[in-house]
């Protein structure tokens, strides 16, 4: 059953703009409006509706959401799929106009390394800027401030791409950056604009995001406004989403809720109180296989990465204890940055790649550990210590100079590993098998006493891109089909990396997840649960400044739960947003 409000959008034309909270049937409704259009009849043959967000996820759910309330031969006439992806179309094709040089990507991985040595947002921009300039490199951040620069040079591209789209809808409008802003308003010249926006999920505003972007919007556009309040589709019956909206006042610490349960834990020295999350999550499982509820998921989502790989690790093994009660393993999907596990790849690959010539050398080896320990953490800066390791070992592989040792007993022992990983990787013996293969060179790294190599080993453990049937697994056994080794495997990897990016993974979210509650946006599980750990950099919030971005967050991460939510907090110092 259509509300009046909803069939007042179905019945509307141009520019407008539709709110409503989590699970209000914004995506739904506009789904439905764009099946409208295709069926009034007023598109060419070369004309259809646009949908962009911003996450692959959003778009996979919304593309399978669109399977069930639009028949195939309408869906053919709506193009689903990410701002990167449409504009990187446009860029691709007519980037000549921007550039001489020939246009590549700088994949996230990839602007880790690069712009390791900045030390803040504006070195960081100029940077970005001589890397497109001096090498034809552009990174994320520059797709749509140089789209804007193509379309506003190009009037007749303009031309051609909004009338190719003359209805575009803008999903999670509220998170679009100034750059994607001014983009959008070159678009609304010739097409119409559809925003789908809940202030209160703008969670991205490090990433631009500005509370002023619903009204500019309306100012720009004069659109007609649809409000869809706090309907509630995704978990209808529970108070889940009732819940999330009291955390952006306060109220919800004077009121009870079903199907939002909070927890106290008592603290207890290293991480035994992640023990007991790993139990209660045991127990949530339990029930929920017995409710034969088959394709149940849950999500467990936390406030940091840190925080994060600890539970992942805490999962991943079996625990005995003093009791003598045994807790086992938990087999989960973690949602990771992909920075250090993209790095670790391709030091791995190069590896492969070399020593299945028999040509794995120190220089290899080194050269891309220094990349990994520079750029590992994404868009965090490597610490000091990090960052002159890193120097000196590229030094010292830069001079060649290996008959004379490296300064210092630290740095000694990891060339001495690294001269022991290259004559080990040139010893093995491989069989085409390509999972098989890699574990092999993966296993060199795992045995490493020092720190740095481990990590090589710890963050390789996050790719999931060699499964049998993936491109990547294809692509490396036919290189080795053809050549009797995995020649040019760098390059496989490195173009399944920008495959894997551009993708509209089509996962259907089951079993357990852990990630955090930033990656959790646009997804939606059976139940939920948020855990905050007890130390700085595991916590919700840290202090009144960050106090609404703080509710915004919390809000979002409880709102993913169709069934239930659980809420755990220290009992010595819980949460003041869910607690006192």
């Amino acid at each position: 059953m259509i509300s009046k409000e909803k069939q007042r959008v179905l019945d509307g034309t141009g520019h407008m703009l539709i709110k409503g909270g989590p699970g209000s049937g914004k995506t739904t409704i506009a789904l439905l409006k764009a099946k409208s259009i295709v069926e009034t009849g007023i598109l060419r043959d070369e004309q259809s509706v646009l949908f962009l967000s911003f996450a692959r996820s959003t778009i996979a759910r919304v593309e399978q959401h669109s399977q069930t309330v639009i028949d195939k031969e309408t869906r053919r006439k709506i193009e689903i799929t990410t701002y990167h992806s449409f504009i990187w179309s446009i860029l691709r094709s007519h980037g000549y106009l921007l550039t001489s040089k020939q246009m590549r990507i700088l994949l996230p991985y990839e602007a880790s390394v690069a712009l390791s040595n900045c030390s803040n947002q504006e070195e960081k921009e100029n940077e970005m800027n001589r890397l497109f300039e001096v090498d034809g490199l552009i990174h994320f951040d520059l797709f749509a401030k140089k789209c804007c620069e193509l379309l506003t040079k190009s009037n007749v591209l303009l031309k051609i791409f909004t009338y190719a789209y003359p209805i575009i809808i803008l999903d999670e409008f509220q998170d679009t950056n100034d750059d994607e802003w001014n983009l959008i308003q070159i678009l609304c010249k010739h097409s119409d604009l559809i925003a789908l926006a809940d202030p209160d999920q703008r969670i991205y505003d490090f990433r631009g995001a500005d509370p002023a972007r619903i009204q500019q919007f309306t100012e720009t556009t004069s659109p007609e406004i649809f409000n869809f309040g706090i309907e509630n589709n995704r978990s209808s019956g529970t108070d889940i989403v009732e819940y999330g909206n009291d955390i952006l006042t306060g109220t919800n610490l004077f009121k009870k809720y079903n199907d939002v349960i909070v927890y106290k834990y008592e603290l207890r020295k290293g991480n035994v109180h992640q023990l007991k999350l790993k139990w209660f999550l045991l127990e949530r499982i339990k029930e929920l296989s017995a409710e034969s509820h088959r394709n149940w998921s849950i999500a467990v989502l936390v406030p940091s990465n840190a925080l994060m790989v600890s539970i992942s690790d805490i999962l991943s093994k079996s625990q005995r204890l003093t009791s003598g009660i045994s807790i086992p393993s938990i087999e989960h999907d973690v949602v990771i940055d992909t920075a250090g596990p993209a790095l670790a790849a391709i030091l791995i690959a190069q590896v492969l790649e070399q020593c299945s010539q028999n040509k794995c050398n120190l220089s290899i080896i080194v050269t891309n550990l220094c990349e990994h320990i520079l750029g590992r953490k994404g868009d965090k800066q490597p610490n000091q210590a990090e960052t002159e390791l890193a120097i000196a070992l590229k030094e010292y592989i830069d001079k060649g100079e290996f008959a004379k040792p490296i300064r210092g007993l630290k740095r000694q022992r990891i060339i001495e590993e690294c001269k022991s990983i290259a004559k080990l990787s040139n010893e093995l013996v491989f069989s085409g098998d390509v999972a098989q293969d890699w574990i092999a060179v993966r296993n060199l790294f795992k045995q490493s006493a020092m720190d740095c190599l481990k990590q090589v080993y710890n963050d390789s453990l996050f790719i999931k891109l060699l499964k049998k049937g993936t491109l990547l697994n294809s692509n490396l056994s036919n290189t080795w089909k053809e050549n009797g080794n995995y020649k040019d495997a760098t390059n496989i990897v490195r173009e399944a990396f920008i495959q894997e990016h551009f993708a509209t993974s089509l996962k259907v979210w089951r079993g357990v997840n852990v990630m955090t509650i930033h990656k959790a946006k646009g997804k939606e599980f059976d139940e939920v649960i948020v855990f905050e750990g007890a130390y700085k950099g595991q916590r919700f919030i840290y202090s009144d400044k960050k106090l609404d971005e703080a509710q915004r967050n919390l809000r979002v991460a409880v709102t993913r739960a169709k069934r239930k939510a659980y809420i755990i907090t220290p009992k010595n110092d819980p949460c003041p947003l869910i607690a006192q």
